[in-house]
């Protein structure tokens, strides 16, 4: 024994050189030092060279902030597509943030769990013929990204069109606007963010073919220590909800809004003119004919009336540019199918564990099933409650459209209507700040009134709020309570914004009178908002200080004392 230990010392370096050069290149030099992620050097809003010459995009933004929740140091390569999937294949590239998964893709890669789904559409010049399915291309002209997933596929299918490989979706599409070639076959939100961006106007999507393709990190077939990393990483950042961040930033604004700006201009404009007429005819008869009190009284009701429903469309105008077009169906289907898709899991689930207990840990779809088997439930019921919350976010939206019945003998409880009209205006709220602090106190008893008119006054409160605020690190705060000296329950709405001048304070409820008449304010909505208060014997108070911010106070009485 006093002889082995001298050997065994060494002997050591000799074995560490021989398990060295046992331990796969790639994996091991990227656990060792900094990991190389390619991408797509001209893929908006996914991935691109900005400006600056730096990184951009959906997908660096979020490789950045799985390399920081993992704890790996990585560095963004970004090139012509083509070279980097050789780069990947030559192993310079360890991981690349954005590849179509896809058969034809399976023998050369493993792919981690899709991060996005890419919808792939047929672009052509205006007045082209639709394109129905691939049949349609046989003796096209047909521009792809050289190593795309649409040249890949063509070429596999072999459907007889005559294809044009160009570097990147820029290039497809300049070709395109320029009379060359009849299609091109690119991804739909690139395609779409490009020709904005550029100016085609004269090119637009004919027919899409294939929707719904995961987009996933791959790597080299083989390489499942890196791919295992980042497919951890992306799991994190979606149940801490910083994906949905990321999304939100790079993705969401090109999501096509229900109503189109345009329309609701028109329809504003055809709304404005009438009403103005009415208004002017309405003041003409009331210094005309002040002896006549029935009838003027109940030409002002009308008048509020329509004032009312005016100012609600135009609230409802700003709601619903942040809602997708089509909500419910999809919507519908995610609520219908998860829990059938959940029930398909935990049906094999004794055989995947069976499997476990012989075989030891296993990877399924780039997941350690150790690991795979706590997440994808988690993810699951994740996705369900969002669904179920759009749903629900839907319906406030459509009972806050429903017309007014006027009706004043409702039991209300004033938290309910502050709920609701927080996740009215949750759209505007997340564009303006990410600091809303909502402390609703607990047993407030009710009040007698009209739910839907007192949640347009929150509504306009919150909104106002948001338009006040010049930083997105101010912050806005409501608060409810109960007074029971003057038996009385309130909602305080104050924020951080430029606040008002002490001129203007006096006047801040008057008809018409607005400090924002050149972004498009009317002067109605606190107008408005003072007269449904006042209906319900109520007060609304304002406190302001020029560049502190504003309080408003709302109190309505309350049915019986707390």
């Amino acid at each position: 024994m006093t002889f082995a230990i001298p050997n065994i010392r060494r002997l050591l370096p000799v074995l560490l050189l021989v398990l060295g050069t046992l331990m796969p290149c790639s994996g091991w030099a990227a656990a060792a030092g900094t990991i190389v992620v390619g991408g797509d050097h001209n893929y908006p809003p996914y991935e691109f060279i900005d400006k600056d010459g730096h990184p951009a995009g959906f997908n660096v933004d979020l490789t950045r902030a799985i390399a920081e929740v993992m704890g790996m140091t990585v560095e963004i390569r970004l090139g012509r597509w083509e070279e980097i999937r050789k780069a990947l294949q030559r192993g310079e590239v360890d991981i690349v943030q954005g590849m179509v998964q896809a058969e034809v893709r399976a023998r050369d890669y493993d792919f981690s769990p899709p991060h996005s789904i890419i919808n792939q559409s047929v672009f052509a010049r205006r007045g082209s013929k639709p394109v129905r399915d691939l049949t349609d291309l046989k003796g096209k002209e047909v521009l792809v990204q050289n190593g795309g997933m649409m040249h890949d596929y063509l070429l596999e299918k072999n459907v007889g069109a005559a294809i044009s490989p160009v570097d990147t979706h820029i290039d497809a599409l300049r070709q395109l606007a320029a009379g060359k070639h009849d299609y091109a076959l690119v991804g739909n939100l690139p395609g779409l963010y490009l020709s904005r961006e550029f100016g085609l106007s004269n090119i637009v999507p004919v027919g899409r073919l294939f929707a719904g393709q995961p987009y996933c990190y791959a790597v080299k077939k083989g390489n499942d220590q890196i791919l295992s990393q980042f497919s951890e990483g992306l799991a994190i950042l979606k149940n801490t909800g910083r994906y949905q961040k990321i999304h939100d930033k790079w993705l969401g604004a090109l999501e096509p809004p229900t109503v189109s700006w345009r329309k609701i201009l028109t329809y504003a404009a055809i709304t404005a003119l009438p009403l103005l007429l009415l208004l002017s005819a309405i003041g003409y008869i009331n210094r005309r004919l002040t002896k006549e009190v029935a009838l003027r009284t109940q030409e002002m009701q009308l008048q509020q009336q329509q004032l009312i429903q005016a100012d609600k469309m135009a609230s409802l105008g700003i709601l619903v540019s942040g809602i997708a077009h089509e909500i419910n169906n999809p919507t519908g289907l995610l609520l219908y199918n998860l829990p059938v898709l959940k029930k398909i899991f935990r049906s094999t689930e004794e055989h995947l564990e069976q499997r476990f207990q012989k075989e030891g840990d296993f990877m399924i779809g780039g997941l350690r099933y150790s690991q795979f088997r706590e997440d994808i439930p988690l993810l699951i019921d994740e996705m369900h409650d969002g669904a179920t919350r759009i749903k629900r976010i839907v319906e406030d939206l459509k009972d806050f459209a429903r017309k007014d019945t006027s009706q004043m003998d409702q039991s209300v409880l004033l938290n309910d209507v502050v709920r609701a009209a927080l996740r009215l205006v949750e759209n505007s709220i997340r564009k303006t700040t990410g600091n809303v602090v909502a402390d609703l106190a607990e047993g407030l008893p009710a009040i007698r009134g009209n739910a839907q008119r007192i949640e347009q006054v929150v509504v306009n409160l919150i909104l106002n709020a948001c338009q006040a605020l010049a930083d997105p690190g101010k912050g806005i705060y409501l608060s409810t309570g109960y007074d029971a000296d003057r038996n009385e329950v309130f909602l305080l709405v104050r924020d951080e914004g430029v606040g008002i001048a002490g001129e203007d304070l006096p006047r801040i409820a008057d008809p018409f009178f607005t400090t924002k008449r050149e972004v498009g304010g009317t002067g109605l909505g606190l107008s408005v908002s003072a007269s449904i208060i006042k209906e319900h014997e109520g007060t609304m108070v304002f406190e302001s200080q020029p560049g502190e911010g504003t309080t408003v106070r709302v109190a309505l009485p309350a049915l019986q004392g707390a």
